[in-house]
C-alpha cells in the first residue's frame, strides 16, 4: 500500500471506456485505488461518460468516493462549424470537466450530449460558448498537452495562453479552474509546465497534477500501446503510427507522484481538496423517470386502468360484472384482478401499465402483429386483459409476483414482440406521442472476448491469421468462456500456449486486454422513454444511423429509473400473419390465432413426427428429437418442452421421459407437493413451482417464495443459510414438518432451482410454437409460403425450407412476371417463387411489376412489359435477371432469344412511350400487347438455344437453386447416401485415393486405345457443385460401357487423380437407379417405445410388404431413459432399400427414424492397376 499520508487522488483517468485507449477495467481501478490508499478517484473518459453509474456504484461498493468527470473535445471554433486547424490537421483540443454537485452532472450530462447531437466532427466537441451556458457546477483544468493552454504554451503564444486562462477563469469561476500539471518524462510537458507555472503565479489560481492514466500498472504500457494499433487499424512494425511516447501513463501512488512533483506538494493536496468537494449522489432505485399517460377527461389513472381492465375481462373471460361475480370462477378472476391492482398502485406503477398499453392498443389497432408476451409478465391478469400479454395466467397457473414482487420492488419488465418487419412503426408512435426528443434507443458494448482478442492480437503483431484462428478454435464454445477457464477446460489450448512461441506472444498481452469494451452498437430491441427530453437526464449519442442513443447501458439506466421497453422484432409473427392473409385469399377463412384450439389431433401428430421445420422454438434436429420421444398430449407437454430443453437441465430429460411413459415411479418429497408438481412429473421445471412449494409447505408468500428462488439462483452463501432457516421454521409451523425433512426437502429445491425456468416465458413461446404447428399442420402451403418469403435474404434458410417443401410434396413453381407476386404465392399444392426473391430485382421493381399487372392485366410480351415499366425501376439489368431465370418463359420463347432481344425491346418500349407522349397512337388504338408494340417469338433476334447448364446456372445464381430442377435432382437422396464425395471434396484428396461419387453423363466419347484398338471411354461427370473428367479403361469400358449414354445419372468407383487438374480413372458405374442393389445392407427402423403399439407396428409392416427385396430390416426400440433394444425382422420383410421405402415409413414414424446400412468400400471389386491401361491409351 502507498503511504496514505501523501495526500493524492487521480483527477484525470481513463477506463475501458475510452474506447480502445483506455485499458482500465472500472472493478480492478477502484480497487487499486484502495490499495494505493486514495480515498478518491475520477472517471474522465474521452468525451463520453459511458462507465459513470457503474464506476459510481462500483467505488462506493469499494469505500472510494467517485467523481464524475469527462476529458470532452472543444472545437477549434463554433461547434457547429467543421473547422481543421492548418498544420496539424487537428479538429479539436482536450478539456477535463469534473462535476461538483448534482447542478455540475447535469450540466456535464447536457454538454457531453451536445458535443454528440450537434457538434460531432470526427470527435464529439463542445466549445466556448456551450462551456459558458452550462458550467455551473462544474470543476475544470488546464488538461494535457491537448489541452487549448499548454498547446499554446508548447507553441510559443504565452500571450494566447493568458488570455485563454482568463476565458476559463471567468467561465468557470477562479475559484473552479485548476492549472494542470503533468510529467510523464516528455520534453513537451516540460515546455508546457514551465509556462503552467508562470501562468499560476502570476493570476494566483491554484495547481493540480495528473497522470492522465490509461492503464493500470507500469507493465502493461505495450499492452497499452498494441491497443492503440488495434484502435487505429495498424501493426506494431508500421513506424508512422500512434504512440505515447512514455511508458508512464498508468496509475502512479501518492509517493511517485511527489518525487515527480516535489517542488509543489500543494499541487498533490489540492487533488484532495477538489475531491473533496465533489459530492454527486444519485438517487439510484428511487426515482422514476417514466412519462405520463394522460386518461380522458372526468377520470384518475387509476379509475381509467381499472374501467380498461373490466371491458379486457369481459372480454376474455365472459365476466360482465367484476364487482358482483356470478359463481366462483368469476370471484377468482375478480380477486386476482384486484390482488394485483393494489400491488401495482402500492409501487406506483399505474402509469407504467397505461403506457405500455397505449403503444400495443396502437399495434393492434394498426394491424402490427404482437407477440403473446414473453418473460414474467405474462404472469399478469391485468396484462392479460389489457392485452399486452396473450396467455391465460389463471389457467396455466402463473404467478403475478414472479413480474411485480411486492416484497422485493423493482421496476416491472414487460419484452414484447412486434412483426419485424414493422416494429419500427411502434416506435415511431411512441416518439410521436411523448416527444422524439423523449425517447432514445440504448447502447450496447461489443468486447474483447478471448476469441476476438486472439485475433486481434494476431493482427497487430502480425502472426499468420491461420495461427490465430487455430489458436482461437481450441477455446471452447461458452458464452461465459474466459482465457483462464479456457487454460483449465481445453488441454489442447493450454499446450499450445505453453509450446507455441507465437501462442505465448499473443498470451503474453491477451490476459490484460481480454473482456475491455471495444466498440459500441445499438441494443437490437431496448428503448427508453422518459418524462422530459432525456438530455436533462442521461447523456446522448448517436448510433450509426444518426439516431439518439443512450449512453448508458440497460442496466445502469434502470438503475436511475427510466422507463427501459424491450421492442422486440420476430420474424415469425410476420410469417404467421402472412400466412393467414394467403389462407383467407385461398379459403376464404378468417384464422384467428388466439382462439386457436390447444388440443388439436393434427398438430400434435406433426410435433410427435417431428415435422417441425419452420415451427417455432422447436425445428433443431435436437428438439424434433425430444418430440418424438416424449410424445405430446396436452399444450402444458409443449410448455415442460420448451423450459426443459435449455444447456442446464438438459440432463434431466431422460428421466422426464420415463416418467412421462410411466417407466419411472413418481414420488414426492412431501404429499402438498403433489398438485404443485403433477403437471410435470414430480420434476420441479419451473422457477414457479419453487415459489408454489414455499407456499404450501412452508406458508411463505408467492412473493417471500421468489424472494427464496432469487437467493437460490445467487447462490449467496449467507443469504442461503438465512432462507434455509427461515423454510425449515415454516414447514414446521405451518405443517409440522420435522426439520430434518423440512432440511431435506429444500436441499432438494435448491438443486432444481439452479435450473428452474420462467413458466411464463415458456408459456408464451408455447402459444407461438402451436400457433405455427397449426397452421403447418392444417394450411401447410400457405405456412411454407409464408415462410419462404420471410427468408429471401437467408440463402441458408431457403435451402432448407425448399427442401422441405419437397419433403412435403409442396411443388415450388418457378417466377413468372405474370403470375409471381412480390412474396411466395401459394397456389394450391404448389407455391409460385417470388419475385422479390430473384436477384438484382428487389422489392421496389417487384412491387411496381405487380401494381401495372394487377391495374391492366397480364403483360402480353417482352416490349409489352417494357412499355409499361419506369425503365429507370425497371432497367436493362432487372429484364436480364427476370430473363435469365425463366420469368418471361410463359411467351414460349428461349431464354437465349429473350436476352438477345432486350436491347430491342427497350428501344421500341422508349419510342411507344414518346408517341405516347405526344399524341401519336396506333390505327388500332393502343394496346401495345396486341398492336404494332407486339413482340412475337417470330421478331426476336436469332439465338441458339443455352445449353441446360447454362440455364440451370443463371437459375442457382438468381434465385439461389435449380428452380427448374437439376436433373440430378431426382436422385438427391440416393447420392446423399451413397455416394462418398463430390467434386469439391475430391480437389482436397491425394492422388490415387479411391471413392465413389455420382453425376450425370455429358460429352460421351467412344476411343480406342492406340496400341490395341480396345473400346475405353472419357466423359464429364456433371454434379450439382462441378464437373470432373472420368476416364473408363477398356476393362471396365467392357463391363460397364452400357450404361454410358448422354445425360445418364451413375454412381462411378474409382480413383481421383489430382494431377494437372482433377480426373477420375473409373473401376465400376451404375446407373443410380440400381445402386441401392449394390452398396445397401441394411435397414433399420427407429421406434420410441412410446409409439411402439399394435397400430403403428402393422403400418410398418404393410409398408415393408410394399417394397420386397433382399435387404434384411432390424428394428430398433427406443427406450425413454436412451436404452436400445435391437430386434431382426423375419426374413419375409427383406425389401428395396428405394428412397420411396424410407419416405413411406418416415410417414408413419416421423423424419430420421429409417437409417440405411451402406457398404462403406469406395467399390465393390479388387482395384485395377490403371498404369498399364494409361499407357495404351496414350
Amino acid at each position: 500500500m502507498s503511504d496514505p499520508n501523501i495526500p493524492f487522488v487521480h483527477l484525470h483517468f481513463h477506463s475501458e471506456f475510452s474506447l480502445l485507449d483506455g485499458a482500465n477495467r472500472i472493478d480492478k481501478s477502484v480497487e487499486r485505488a484502495a490499495e494505493l490508499g486514495m480515498p478518491a478517484l475520477a472517471l474522465t473518459d474521452h468525451g463520453v461518460m459511458y462507465g459513470a453509474i457503474d464506476f459510481y456504484k462500483k467505488a462506493k461498493k469499494a469505500g472510494i468516493k467517485p467523481i464524475i468527470g469527462c476529458e470532452t473535445y472543444m472545437s477549434h471554433g463554433r461547434m457547429h462549424e467543421r473547422r481543421v486547424e492548418e498544420g496539424t490537421g487537428s479538429q479539436s483540443n482536450h478539456q477535463v470537466l469534473l462535476a461538483e454537485n448534482n447542478e455540475g452532472y447535469f450540466n456535464l450530462v447536457k454538454l457531453v450530449s451536445l458535443g454528440h447531437l450537434e457538434g460531432f466532427y470526427y470527435k464529439p466537441r463542445i466549445d466556448m460558448e456551450s462551456l459558458s451556458l452550462h458550467s455551473k457546477g462544474l470543476i475544470g483544468t488546464s488538461s494535457c498537452l491537448k489541452g487549448k493552454i499548454p498547446e499554446a504554451i508548447v507553441r510559443g503564444n504565452m500571450k494566447l495562453a493568458m488570455e485563454l486562462t482568463g476565458t476559463f477563469s471567468d467561465i468557470f469561476g477562479p475559484e473552479n479552474f485548476f492549472i494542470e500539471l503533468q510529467n510523464h518524462g516528455l520534453e513537451e510537458q516540460q515546455i508546457a509546465n514551465r509556462g503552467l507555472i508562470e501562468i499560476a503565479r502570476k493570476t494566483g489560481l491554484k495547481m493540480i497534477v495528473s497522470n492522465d492514466v490509461h492503464y493500470l500498472k507500469k507493465e502493461h504500457a505495450e499492452a497499452h500501446d498494441i491497443m492503440l494499433c488495434m484502435q487505429m487499424g495498424t501493426v506494431m512494425s508500421d513506424p508512422k503510427r500512434l504512440r505515447y511516447g512514455a511508458d508512464e501513463f498508468y496509475m502512479k501512488s501518492g509517493e511517485e507522484m511527489l518525487k515527480l512533483f516535489r517542488e509543489f506538494p500543494e499541487a498533490l493536496s489540492n487533488t484532495v481538496a477538489i475531491a473533496e468537494r465533489c459530492n454527486v449522489e444519485f438517487r439510484l432505485g428511487k426515482d422514476l423517470h417514466f412519462p405520463t399517460y394522460d386518461v380522458p377527461e372526468g377520470y384518475t389513472q387509476k379509475q381509467y386502468l381499472i374501467k380498461l381492465g373490466k371491458e379486457g375481462l369481459r372480454r376474455r373471460y365472459g365476466v360482465e360484472n367484476l364487482d358482483e361475480p356470478r359463481n366462483d370462477e368469476g370471484k377468482r378472476i375478480a380477486d386476482r384482478f384486484y390482488y394485483e391492482l393494489g400491488i401495482i398502485e402500492k409501487t406506483g406503477f399505474i402509469n407504467y401499465f397505461l403506457v405500455v398499453w397505449d403503444f400495443i392498443k396502437f399495434a393492434h389497432d394498426s394491424g402490427i402483429p404482437v407477440g403473446p408476451g414473453r418473460g414474467s409478465g405474462a404472469g399478469s391478469i391485468l396484462a392479460y386483459a389489457l392485452a399486452i400479454t396473450g396467455i391465460d395466467p389463471l389457467r396455466y397457473n402463473l404467478f403475478f409476483e414472479r413480474f411485480l414482487n411486492p416484497e422485493r420492488v423493482s421496476a416491472p419488465d414487460f419484452d414484447i414482440d412486434f412483426c419485424q418487419s414493422r416494429r419500427g412503426e411502434v416506435i415511431d408512435y411512441v416518439k410521436r406521442k411523448y416527444g422524439r426528443e423523449n425517447v432514445a434507443q440504448i447502447i450496447t458494448f461489443g468486447t474483447l472476448g478471448p476469441k476476438t482478442v486472439i485475433r486481434d492480437l494476431a493482427r497487430v503483431l502480425e502472426i499468420p491469421l491461420s495461427e490465430a484462428d487455430k489458436l482461437a478454435k481450441m477455446i471452447p464454445e461458452d458464452p461465459e468462456m474466459t482465457l483462464e477457464k479456457a487454460l483449465k477446460d481445453s488441454p489442447e489450448f493450454r499446450q499450445t500456449c505453453d509450446t507455441n512461441p507465437n501462442a505465448i506472444r499473443i498470451m503474453q498481452y491477451a490476459p490484460i486486454l481480454e473482456g475491455l469494451a471495444r466498440n459500441p452498437g445499438t441494443h437490437a430491441a431496448g428503448v427508453v422513454i422518459g418524462e422530459k427530453p432525456l438530455i436533462e437526464i442521461v447523456p446522448l449519442a448517436r448510433d450509426k444511423e444518426k439516431e439518439p442513443v443512450t449512453q448508458y447501458e440497460m442496466s445502469p439506466l434502470g438503475d436511475i429509473g427510466l422507463l427501459k421497453m424491450d421492442f422486440l422484432g420476430l420474424k415469425t409473427l410476420t410469417v404467421l400473419q402472412e400466412a393467414c392473409l394467403q389462407i383467407k385469399r385461398n379459403f376464404g377463412v378468417e384464422v384467428d390465432l388466439d382462439t386457436l384450439p390447444v388440443a388439436d389431433d393434427e398438430t400434435f401428430a406433426l410435433l410427435n413426427r417431428g415435422d417441425t421445420i419452420g415451427v417455432f422454438q422447436v425445428e433443431s434436429k435436437g428438439m424434433r428429437d425430444l418430440l418424438r420421444k416424449f410424445i405430446l398430449s396436452k399444450f402444458e407437454d409443449l410448455i415442460a418442452m420448451i423450459a426443459l430443453y435449455r444447456p442446464g437441465p438438459m440432463n434431466m430429460l431422460d428421466d422426464f421421459i420415463k416418467r412421462r411413459h410411466g417407466q419411472v415411479r413418481i414420488e414426492y418429497d412431501h404429499p402438498l407437493l403433489k398438485d404443485t408438481l403433477e403437471e410435470t412429473f414430480g420434476v420441479m421445471v419451473y422457477q414457479e413451482q419453487v415459489m408454489a412449494a414455499t407456499n404450501v409447505l412452508a406458508g411463505f408468500s408467492l412473493g417471500q417464495g421468489d424472494q427464496m428462488r432469487r437467493a437460490m439462483g445467487k447462490k449467496d452463501a449467507s443469504e442461503m443459510a438465512a432462507q434455509r432457516t427461515k423454510f425449515i421454521d415454516g414447514c414446521f409451523k405451518t405443517n409440522k414438518i420435522a426439520k430434518e425433512k423440512a432440511g431435506a426437502i429444500f436441499d432438494n429445491i435448491e438443486r432444481f432451482a439452479g435450473y428452474g425456468f420462467n413458466k411464463s416465458h415458456s408459456a408464451a413461446y408455447a402459444i407461438i410454437s402451436w400457433q405455427t404447428a397449426y397452421l403447418k399442420a392444417h394450411y401447410p402451403t400457405e405456412f411454407m409460403a409464408a415462410s419462404l418469403s420471410f427468408e429471401i435474404s437467408n440463402p441458408d434458410r431457403m435451402k432448407i425450407f425448399i427442401a422441405e417443401c419437397q419433403l412435403m410434396g409442396v411443388q415450388l413453381l418457378p417466377p413468372s412476371v405474370n403470375e409471381s407476386g412480390v412474396l411466395f404465392t401459394p397456389i394450391k399444392n404448389a407455391i409460385r417463387f417470388g419475385m422479390a426473391g430473384i436477384k438484382n430485382v428487389g422489392h421496389a421493381a417487384t412491387e411496381m411489376i405487380v401494381k401495372e399487372r394487377e391495374a391492366n392485366g397480364p403483360y402480353k410480351s417482352l416490349v409489352d412489359f417494357c412499355a409499361r415499366l419506369d425503365s429507370q425501376a425497371v432497367n436493362k439489368k432487372t429484364l436480364e435477371s427476370l430473363v435469365r431465370c425463366g420469368a418471361f418463359d410463359f411467351t414460349g420463347a428461349t431464354r437465349s432469344r429473350l436476352f438477345a432481344g432486350i436491347e430491342s425491346a427497350l428501344g421500341r418500349a422508349t419510342a411507344m412511350q414518346r408517341d405516347r407522349a405526344v399524341g401519336q397512337f396506333s390505327l388500332f388504338g393502343d394496346d401495345v400487347g396486341g398492336g404494332a408494340g407486339s413482340t412475337t417469338s417470330e421478331e426476336l433476334p436469332a439465338a441458339d438455344p443455352w445449353p441446360q447448364s447454362v440455364e440451370l446456372a443463371a437459375e442457382k445464381e438468381l434465385l439461389g437453386f435449380y428452380i427448374s430442377g437439376h436433373p440430378l435432382a431426382a436422385h438427391q437422396w440416393i447420392l446423399d447416401k451413397y455416394a462418398l464425395a463430390s467434386t469439391e471434396t475430391m480437389r482436397d484428396m491425394t492422388t490415387k485415393t479411391r471413392t465413389r461419387v455420382g453425376g450425370l453423363v455429358t460429352q460421351f466419347a467412344k476411343k480406342f486405345t492406340k496400341t490395341k484398338q480396345e473400346p475405353m471411354g472419357v466423359f464429364q461427370l456433371e454434379q450439382l457443385d462441378g464437373v470432373v473428367e472420368v476416364v473408363v479403361f477398356p476393362a471396365a469400358f467392357a463391363d460397364f460401357g452400357v450404361y454410358l449414354r448422354e445425360e445418364a445419372p451413375v454412381l462411378v468407383c474409382g480413383e481421383a487423380i489430382n494431377e494437372d487438374g482433377l480426373k477420375m480413372y473409373a473401376s465400376e458405374i451404375y446407373p443410380l437407379t440400381e445402386v441401392h442393389k449394390h452398396f445397401a445392407k441394411k435397414v433399420s427402423i427407429h421406434i420410441s417405445s412410446a409409439k411402439a403399439n399394435d397400430q403403428v407396428l402393422r403400418e410398418i409392416k404393410q409398408v415393408l410388404r410394399s417394397y420386397p427385396g433382399d435387404i434384411p430390416v432390424g428394428l430398433c426400440i427406443e427406450q425413454p431413459g436412451g436404452e436400445k433394444v435391437f430386434i431382426d425382422t423375419d426374413h419375409s420383410f427383406k425389401v428395396t432399400a428405394k428412397e420411396a421405402l424410407v419416405r413411406a415409413i418416415e410417414q408413419v414414424l416421423g423424419e430420421d427414424t429409417v437409417f440405411l446400412q451402406v457398404n462403406p468400400s469406395p467399390c465393390l471389386r479388387p482395384p485395377r492397376a490403371f498404369n498399364g491401361a494409361r499407357r495404351a491409351a496414350q
